[in-house]
This record gives C-alpha cells, sequence and structure tokens, in this order.
C-alpha cells in the first residue's frame, strides 16, 4: 500500500480561502498529530491559530481521502513545556514512523457532532 499522508485544510487567515497542505502525522489516542518544521513561522500554524476549525484527511496522493475522510476537526499547537509527556510521546512515534520530530507539535482533535 502506497504511503498515507494527512491532508489538512484550513482557512487563509488573510484571505480567508481554503488552503490544503499534505503532511506526515501519527495518531494517538483518537487525535492526529503534525509537526510544523518552521514552528510558528509556518504559513498553515499562523491559519489555524487565527482560526483552528479546520478539516482533515488521510490517505495515498493518489485517493487523499481513503483512509480517513474528510473529518472537521480543531487544531491546537502544543507548548512541550506545557504537555511535556503528551509531547514525548508524539514525538517518539514521529520519530519511529519518520525518523524525525523537531518542530511544533499541532494536535487534530475531531469535532463531535452535538445529538439533538
Amino acid at each position: 500500500m502506497p504511503e498515507a499522508f494527512l491532508y489538512l485544510t484550513t482557512r487563509g487567515r488573510v484571505s480567508n480561502l481554503p488552503r490544503q497542505i499534505e503532511i506526515w502525522f501519527v495518531e494517538l489516542d483518537g487525535k492526529h498529530y503534525i509537526v510544523a518544521e518552521h514552528r510558528e513561522a509556518a504559513g498553515w500554524v499562523k491559519n489555524l491559530m487565527a482560526f483552528p476549525s479546520v478539516t482533515f484527511s488521510v490517505g495515498p496522493r493518489e485517493a487523499p481521502a481513503s483512509v480517513v475522510p474528510a473529518t472537521p476537526a480543531t487544531a491546537r499547537p502544543l507548548d512541550r513545556a506545557l504537555f511535556p509527556e503528551l509531547s514525548a510521546a508524539v514525538a517518539a512515534l514521529m520519530d519511529a514512523k519518520y525518523n524525525w520530530s523537531d518542530g511544533l507539535i499541532v494536535e487534530l482533535a475531531p469535532s463531535r457532532l452535538e445529538r439533538p
């Protein structure tokens, strides 16, 4: 099976238009985690800081939503000093999968649909 990527769609902080990136990811306890190499300077991080409601999917390039369909989520950067255990667990998963974890960790928590 081809390598799966996470496809994150944010809303442009200036344009208000959808912006999508392809990025490495790991999953832990029902949440997905991605790492911004350029930390807070990354455009997509600036976008989710302005608008934390995002959408993501997971799949190979040929079928980007085949593993996880488009999912609304709330994104939040994790301060490694405030969340040391979670950050260490995510970094260990990223290191095991990609041999890289140096950057700002961003958590994607799927939005829960409210029932009437």
